[in-house]
């Protein structure tokens, strides 16, 4: 009898003569005809994702059974499956993770639903094997590193040159982070053999309160289009990226979809408008760190831009002139007198156009460096119209800032009164390439305070950022204010299209 509710026990009265039938060879387990349905089962899988390729290999290359015993099916695969019941509310089919023949599976194991057949158990228990696998390893990847490669997928967006041989992509998303490699598939699979799925499929679940949002958002979100913004921005929230804004007190946060920069100092969040790269010259994805600002910088001329809009003006002094350009030996640093210049100059690697810092460059009068691969920068503009644009993709690659001087004096450490002000004079006097050309009515103020004081000792050059502050360029189409209030952004470059088309791997819809 039961404990407690005194329910009769319908097993009381078994002998081992109820045990015959089990001796049939329909419920005989076989290594070798498991095996041999397992490939079958490889070879007819049309999935072609990493991890899909990856669990096709194990098996096809002779892996052993991982939830298949001689007692029959791993407890674990329950722990599994209700994870699995799940994955609706992450916008994904429970088809895709197979939910339906896991189910039937684990029913025909444990009601022995069988035919007399002797191969019958043998297959049914390589699928049950082959789909628990996999849809283990798609769940575990996914919610642990995302379901898509940004990697993969960013940098081969844009073509940046072809011929009949080979192709090359324009690199768009730099930012350290972990990636799933064979290491976390032994490991996923040791936790199979060791039962301790139910505590690690725990642990990788995203922990980031905007994930929670955005999933909260998704699950009373009827509109089609919206659902499909929220699961990208959920799978962005998936990726691990190795260093994150969370992670500190202080740093600068580009979110290109929304043309803003955000400074963040503990509690103290200050915003402003920027200018990204253009849909052909996108700002690429990066973090780094800002470790200095140079104040009326020189520009030298990508050779992009020299191709499109210079060299036609070859012989042009005007031109030349009144866009401040001069043309340097790129080894000697020798400078070009103008009747010199040629055409073949112009377009060698061994020259370099550049453009006169102070009034009129094209960085403005600052710009804030920060170590990376791409030559990207934040920095001033001389086209200050441009903020006044809803659509500010109008770059060549770098972030303008609207308000660089705000900027600058939030990256200053100590905010010592004399270097703000030498600041904001360097950012407003008339610099050439020698110094100061002209006076200004600041300076003369400063003179009557300081008399002993010369012009040139009040130009900042440059100015080193200590300690160093983070900066994120991001990419988030939905993504919360200052205050905490999720916002809606245009898909600029695309990119949520991109996560999207990969995503409806997983039934995303």
């Amino acid at each position: 009898m039961a404990c407690s509710n005194k329910y009769e026990n319908p097993n009381k009265n078994i002998e081992l003569s109820d045990f015959e039938p089990l001796g049939s060879s329909a419920f005989t387990l076989k290594a070798k005809r498991i095996q041999h349905f397992l490939r079958q089962t490889a070879f007819a899988d049309a999935d072609s994702t990493a991890t899909d390729m990856r669990v096709k290999s194990y098996y096809l290359n002779g892996g052993t059974c991982i939830w298949i015993n001689r007692q029959g099916v791993n407890d674990q695969a329950d722990t599994l499956l209700s994870y699995l019941k799940t994955v609706d509310q992450l916008g994904f089919s429970k088809k895709k993770f197979r939910v339906y023949e896991i189910e039937e599976g684990l029913k025909r194991f444990r009601t022995l639903d069988f035919d007399k057949q002797s191969n019958s158990i043998n297959k049914v228990a390589a699928q049950l094997e082959y789909n628990l696998t996999k849809a283990y390893l798609r769940y575990t990847t996914g919610q642990k590193f995302g379901f898509v490669n940004p990697y993969r997928l960013f940098n081969r967006m844009d073509v940046r040159d072809s011929d009949s041989v080979s192709v090359s992509y324009a690199t768009l998303f730099d930012v350290p982070m972990q990636r799933v490699g064979k290491d976390f598939y032994r490991s996923a699979l040791d936790k199979i053999e060791h039962d301790s799925v139910g505590v690690f499929l725990h642990e990788i679940q995203p922990k980031s309160e905007l994930y929670s949002q955005l999933q909260s958002l998704l699950a009373i979100t009827r509109d089609k289009n919206e659902r499909r913004t929220i699961l990208c921005n959920m799978d962005r929230c998936r990726w691990r990226y190795k260093d994150t804004p969370d992670l500190h007190e202080k740093y600068v946060l580009v979110n290109i979809p929304s043309f803003h920069l955000r400074m963040v100092n503990r509690d103290d969040v200050r915003e402003m408008k920027i200018g990204c790269g253009s849909k052909d010259t996108k700002t690429p994805l990066l973090t780094s760190r800002i470790i200095r600002m140079d104040v009326n910088p020189q520009w030298i001329v990508p050779r992009s831009i020299i191709k499109k809009s210079i060299v036609n003006h070859c012989g042009d002094r005007h031109y030349f002139d009144s866009h401040h350009f001069f043309v340097r030996h790129r080894k000697t640093g020798k400078k070009i007198p103008f009747d010199q210049i040629t055409r073949e100059m112009l377009l060698s690697k061994d020259y370099l156009v550049i453009q006169t810092g102070g009034l009129g460059n094209s960085l403005g009068r600052i710009i804030f460096r920060f170590p990376n691969g791409f030559s990207v920068f934040l920095h001033d503009t001389n086209q200050q119209n441009i903020f006044s644009q809803t659509d500010r993709d109008v770059s060549h690659g770098c972030v303008r800032v609207e308000r660089p001087f705000d900027l600058a004096v939030f990256l200053l450490k100590d905010k010592e009164a004399s270097i703000i002000r030498k600041l904001h004079y360097s950012m407003t006097a008339k610099i050439g390439e020698e110094g100061v050309n002209s006076s200004e009515e600041e300076h003369k103020n400063m003179e009557k305070t300081r008399p002993d004081t010369l012009k040139k000792s009040l130009i900042l050059r440059s100015l080193s950022v200590e300690p160093q502050v983070p900066i994120y360029l991001t990419y988030f189409t939905i993504y919360p204010d200052g205050k905490g209030k999720l916002q809606h952004f245009a898909d600029v470059y695309g990119f949520d299209k991109v996560i999207f088309k990969s995503l409806r791997n997983y039934g995303a819809e």
